[in-house]
């Protein structure tokens, strides 16, 4: 059954301060919220989905939604709730913070159906969450993540791939974490905004942004740790958006609207070597097919066939052939050489 998610963004409620990378206003596309205006933004979504055949989730995102005023809190969940109520959707998910969470809360949210639990983790290292100006611990979302799966949550933990004082051992330790402690993650290579602090930084060389490739390198690491766990990623890089292009936007970062593709290009890569120099084969001159899942021959070929062309050339290989398999899963591969 197909899945869709009703996003209501609330942007910036509820943050009890500025991350050095936030500006959520230029993220979600708008600067303002109207708690009365929930009711028609999923009336209207709902008249474009098919009801029957289609897994309907309410998702308040944007901001820290177990952090805003507790009374809007209360109108936004109980307006939500009247939907599951109806049959018209089948759950709640939300986002919020790590030190906004406590059993008080996580009993609120149980009682109106809330399902999954989105966490702004973003790094597991205390040096960079203090450069991140985040204003909580790496135990505080330890222990956030811990008590939300004592109430059977399903527990998304986001993480950020560059952040001030942050490093590859540093993001896949936080990766590792999150894997040993959450149902799924998403990852987000940094991008800097402007009317940020981390632009500010950008300009006066207090801070370096992260160039595409570190990007793609670093994000690919993170995946296969969550991949060697078992654990999905649900989104790789913030969604592409006109807005996101413009220079008076985005400051640096390298934002590259199809950077998890390109991160899902690099794990294929070094997965399919790594078999490849396991091999006493000679190479040269063979014939190699490579079997993925369903719908991954785009992401192993590369794009632009880069894949395809490097393994050729690297291995002095005659073909590459890509072939989908449907009892393979995940970043799965079975090669054949002839």
């Amino acid at each position: 059954m197909r899945h869709v998610n009703i996003p209501v963004f609330i942007p910036h409620l509820g943050c009890p301060n500025d991350c050095v990378f936030c500006n959520q206003k230029r993220i979600s596309g708008t600067s303002s919220f109207n708690k009365n205006d929930v009711d028609s933004i999923i009336n209207n979504a709902l008249s474009t989905i098919d009801a029957e055949n289609t897994e309907t989730e309410i998702a308040f995102f944007g901001g820290s939604f177990t952090g805003i005023d507790r009374a809007d809190m209360l109108f936004l969940l109980e307006t939500a709730y009247k939907y599951i109520e109806k049959g018209s959707v089948s759950s709640i998910r939300l986002s919020t913070r790590p030190d906004y969470i406590d059993e008080e809360i996580l009993s609120i949210l149980k009682k109106y159906k809330v399902k999954t639990i989105e966490l702004g983790l973003q790094s597991m290292d205390d040096e960079v969450l203090i450069a991140s100006k985040r204003g909580h611990t790496a135990d505080t979302a330890v222990s956030a993540c811990k008590l939300i799966k004592s109430y059977n949550f399903n527990l998304i933990g986001q993480m950020m791939i560059g952040l001030p004082c942050s490093t590859l051992e540093k993001e896949v330790y936080t990766a590792e974490i999150i894997a040993s402690l959450c149902d799924g993650a998403r990852v987000y290579p940094t991008v800097v905004l402007s009317e940020t602090e981390l632009c500010r930084m950008a300009k006066n060389n207090e801070y370096s942004p992260l160039k595409l490739d570190d990007a793609i390198m670093r994000t690919g690491e993170v995946l296969l740790v969550f991949d060697k766990a078992g654990k999905e990623v649900i989104r790789i890089g913030l969604q592409s958006g006109d807005e996101l292009y413009d220079p008076d936007v985005v400051y640096g970062g390298d934002y590259h609207p199809a950077v998890g593709e390109l991160a899902l290009n690099y794990v294929y890569y070094k997965k399919i070597c790594q078999k490849l120099d396991q091999s006493e084969i000679d190479l040269s001159g063979k014939n190699l097919i490579i079997y993925c899942s369903m719908g991954a021959v785009s992401k192993v070929v590369g794009q632009k066939r880069l894949n395809k062309l490097k393994l050729i050339k690297n291995y002095n290989l005659k073909s590459v052939k890509v072939v989908e398999k449907y009892d393979i899963i995940g970043y799965n591969i079975i090669l054949d050489i002839l």
